[in-house]
């Protein structure tokens, strides 16, 4: 049976828009890796930077206000700006389903002109998701401030909001990792949770997740956690799945999520309880009436690796990093710097611990974990909803979705 997909154009139309320095080089990395099936746009006061910009569409906001030479770390003059431009912009955005914002908060573009591109983009319908970094501490209190008050006016004009600080990502990288190296990583964290959401609605798949399911999870739910993991090994599910909501550089836990949209990526011989594993893993500490949406894709590029992509939403309020071990803190701390076994943007694996006996697990149970039961006799304790593709074989592999690389100077490091 050949295999049948339908064409990008068919799907819902996404578009990315970049907006001040830190977005735009986002969307530059972003296109650099290729992600399909979206339509990137910049939007800056800096005429110099919008010029260094690959997207297609490029908007120069705020001619009058700037004279083209950037905003100066003052949020009111990007603010004047988008406003200045608003017609531009609203030209941009016409006809998206979805639209993702992404900007680093903390200067004068970003922050002040993204919340101005978020309430045009959702007054026009399309389901509008922010993507943003949080500046480093040693870039000062002011700063800070900026950014915070900006996430506030951008967490009221979306309908979803991601948010990494920038220094989690100290937690993560060697401290031997050059500056530039550091904010290609930076970079690279805001590609990774555009396209981690991107390629849930571009991507095919045996169990098939398309726009109406991240609309359901994603409409009107505020404050969101998205996580990636990878793993390897006897007990790869588990492990991808418990790094996916574990990565050190999340605000939120994953506990009391009343809405979780989750995929499975693995080869052929991924198998049921495997899928079934993961799924509870990640469902066992959000709300139990939480609207749980998962799908499964097949992608023999794995090979003996399995993906789990988590987006959770509804929360009732925002809290600390808590990892599934049970040590609490501001801070889940990665166990290995970058530069030695792994990469945690969104959490990576490449090699899964040992496995353990039934006593064992069990132990580590009262002692650690919560687990759920881990057989498809046991029901899932949540509301679960999968939607098969019509048009796909069950018994194929369907998806030809490129690779996600991780980048070439992170490969380097990790000996690949």
């Amino acid at each position: 049976m050949p295999e049948v997909k339908p064409a990008i154009e068919s799907i819902a139309k996404i578009k990315v828009v970049g907006v001040g320095g830190s977005g735009g080089s986002a969307v530059n990395r972003m296109i650099q890796q290729k992600i399909r099936g979206v339509e990137f746009i910049t939007m800056n006061t800096d005429l110099q930077a919008l010029h260094a910009s690959l997207a297609q569409t490029k908007v120069h906001i705020g001619k009058s206000a700037t004279r083209g030479l950037g905003a100066g770390m003052n949020p009111e003059i990007g603010k004047k700006a988008a406003e200045e431009n608003q017609n531009e912009i609203r030209e941009a955005l016409k006809g998206a389903n979805m639209i993702f914002i992404t900007c680093g908060l903390g200067g004068g573009t970003g922050s002040g002109a993204a919340p101005v591109v978020a309430e045009i983009a959702k007054s026009s319908g399309a389901l509008t998701v922010a993507v943003v970094t949080k500046p480093f501490g040693f870039e000062g209190v002011k700063r800070k401030e900026i950014a915070d008050s900006a996430f506030e006016e951008l967490s009221s004009r979306v309908d979803t909001i991601i948010s990494i600080p920038n220094d989690r990502i100290l937690q993560v990288i060697d401290k031997k990792a050059s500056l530039i190296d550091s904010f290609r990583i930076v970079d690279d964290v805001l590609r990774q949770g555009v396209q981690g959401i991107s390629d849930l609605i571009t991507t095919p798949g045996l169990i098939n997740v398309d726009f109406a399911d991240v609309e359901a999870i994603m409409r009107d739910t505020g404050s969101a956690l998205m996580g990636i993991g990878r793993a390897t090994g006897e007990t790869r599910a588990i492990e991808a799945a418990k790094m996916a909501v574990d990565s050190p550089l999340l605000e939120l836990s994953i506990n009391g999520a009343k809405g979780i949209l989750m995929t499975i990526a693995g080869s052929e011989q991924l198998g049921m309880h495997e899928v079934s594993e993961a799924v509870q893993m990640v469902t066992a500490n959000a709300d139990e009436n939480a609207k749980v949406i998962f799908g499964v894709i097949i992608d023999e590029n794995l090979k003996d690796e399995v993906k789990v992509t988590v987006i959770a939403t509804g929360f009732d309020k925002r809290e600390k990093i808590t990892s599934y071990g049970g040590m609490s803190g501001t801070i889940l701390k990665s166990s290995t710097p970058l530069g030695s076994k792994s990469l945690s943007s969104f959490g990576t694996s490449h090699t899964a611990p040992p496995v353990f006996s039934r006593a064992e697990r069990q132990e580590k149970k009262d002692e650690k974990i919560d687990r759920a039961p881990t057989t498809l006799g046991n029901q899932f304790q949540k509301k679960t909803i999968s939607r098969v593709s019509e048009n796909e074989n069950r018994d194929e592999a369907l998806s030809d979705e490129d690779e996600t690389e991780i980048p070439a100077f992170i490969r380097k490091k990790l000996g690949h």
